[in-house]
């Protein structure tokens, strides 16, 4: 094998790197298609599906001069039939259908017969409760098929929805180049979006975007950066990551698997009919109380504790409450907020997985918002639940905010908590300023810890609006009543809390 970077091995070079050795279990028949396994290492998990066959006249459907031959040539040069190869392996002992593009074979271009492979991938990750990994390089749709190949992402975007509708995780690596239509359907439609360093991503590829636009752009680094995709991750650590992802995603959906169990039983090959999606998972336990801690004495105490840079963050609840969390990040509208942590990751207690969304201390922006709805909406759909730890000074107000849409983005973020089916625990770990903190609070079971406050807003501009002088901000803290016991007591939040003591 070459030490090419996993962006430019080959669609089996990079299979053979993420799958584990084989297990005792054979996929329960999956490769008794038209394949006869020469492709296959013996000592891999890997075990291709078998493909629909669709003939084809003479140079394809448009009856392109020449496009025979440039198949024939495709197919001597990469040992493979199409510009796709699908199978089930297991990534660190969690099975998966992967869908590997092959670049070299027409630069992974989608025809008709690719979508036809990826159609069948989809239903039978669907039949057997499998999560989806697309592995993508792609230039695009094939031009040689004209319009039939473009509708193939037509194709594909309703299998991946049906796939989404069932419960199922979609995790997709960006490869070089990831381009076109298979950037915006496979790509940038996953669940998850990991990309490698360098990567050409873009729905533009090099040869038609504009002369003077700046390459830079087009990068798996840029994509992050404007919400896209959620990280870059180095060759060497995508196997570890995968396995990260799919365990904290499909744990609890998997095939016939339940949590801490070795193998998996996959089912009939040829079985169609797809099982419903999961149902939604218990609440979590309000953060185990870890410490005794006094509560404050005023409403202003209550803020200046809330404010201490000495108080314990996002990440150190986040430390106590997970062993192992994986982030994503970014709104899919072009926006990012350092200020909101959002992810999964597995419960210490008890090893469930649940989701998590943080804010970090800082005004929430638009971006913010938008990822946390997003990261509720899928731990919905996987029948997750999910913990929210709130801690703002309140929404972002700046003019660039108000251009992002904050209205809009809080307005989603509420409709997101209210419409869960998935349970949402929140605890209020310092600041809690008026809406932009209540959007990511759950009715009915919040919870806080002494070092915080919830506030209709902050006592300096109560004071102001009622044209108070400064020396009465304190007072008017009083009077809002915002202590973590002034909450209980108006029955805001249902208890308190004690926060993870240092080390």
């Amino acid at each position: 094998m070459t030490a090419r970077a996993p962006g430019r091995h080959s669609a089996r070079e990079l299979i053979a790197l993420l799958a584990d050795d084989s297990h005792d279990d054979s996929h329960d028949g999956s490769h008794d298609g038209s394949h006869d396994g020469s492709h296959d290492e013996s000592n891999k998990s890997f075990r291709e599906l078998p493909y629909p066959m669709r003939e084809f006249k003479t140079n394809g459907p448009l009856s392109w001069q020449g496009y025979d031959a440039s198949r024939a040539r495709a197919a001597s040069r990469t040992g493979e039939e199409e510009s796709v190869v699908c199978g089930t392996a297991y990534i660190g002992g969690t099975p998966a259908v992967l869908i590997a593009f092959e670049f070299g074979f027409l630069g992974g271009s989608l025809g008709e017969r690719t979508g036809d492979r990826l159609e069948s991938a989809y239903e039978y990750a669907r039949a057997h409760r499998l999560p989806v990994v697309p592995l993508v390089a792609t230039g695009g749709s094939r031009m040689q098929e004209g319009m039939l190949a473009l509708t193939q992402l037509q194709r594909v975007a309703r299998q991946s929805v049906l796939t989404r509708e069932a419960g199922l995780p979609q995790i997709a690596v960006l490869r070089d180049p990831t381009t076109g239509g298979g950037w915006a359907t496979l790509g940038a439609g996953a669940d998850v979006v990991l990309a490698l360093p360098g990567a050409q991503v873009g729905f533009a590829g090099s040869r038609v975007r504009p002369a003077d636009a700046d390459p830079a752009a087009y990068t798996a680094e840029a994509q992050v950066a404007a919400g896209a995709a959620d990280a870059v991750v180095r060759p060497e650590e995508l196997r570890e990551t995968l396995a990260l992802w799919l365990r904290l995603l499909s744990a609890d959906t998997v095939g016939t698997q339940t949590r801490g169990a070795g193998t998996v039983t996959i089912g009939d090959a040829r079985s169609t009919e797809a099982a419903p999606p999961p149902s939604p998972s218990s609440p979590l336990s309000p953060p185990p109380a870890l410490g005794a801690a006094p509560l404050p004495t005023t409403g202003w105490d209550a803020v200046q504790r809330a404010r201490s840079p000495r108080r314990p963050r996002a990440e150190t609840y986040l430390d106590a409450y997970f062993t192992r969390r994986a982030a994503i990040s970014g709104d899919r509208c072009g926006g990012t907020d350092a200020g909101m942590a959002c992810g999964f990751g597995e419960c210490a207690a008890d090893g469930r997985i649940a989701a998590y969304a943080a804010q970090l201390g800082t005004a929430t922006r638009p971006a913010g918002y938008r990822t946390a709805a997003r990261l509720i909406r899928l731990a919905e759909r996987l029948g997750i639940p999910v913990l929210t730890l709130v801690d703002t000074p309140g929404a972002a107000n700046d003019a660039d905010a108000e251009r992002e849409g904050a209205g809009a983005a809080i307005a989603d973020l509420f409709g997101a908590v209210a419409a869960a089916r998935t349970p949402i625990t929140t605890l209020l770990i310092g600041e809690g300023g008026s809406g932009g903190a209540l959007a990511l609070a759950a009715p009915g079971n919040t919870w806080a810890t002494p070092d915080s406050y919830f506030s209709v807003i902050a006592p300096e501009l109560a004071a102001a609006i009622l044209k108070r002088p400064e020396g009465e901000v304190e007072a008017t803290a009083d009077q809002l009543r915002i202590r973590p016991q002034d909450l209980v007591e108006l029955g805001v939040v249902r208890g308190i809390v004690s926060p993870p003591q240092p080390s």
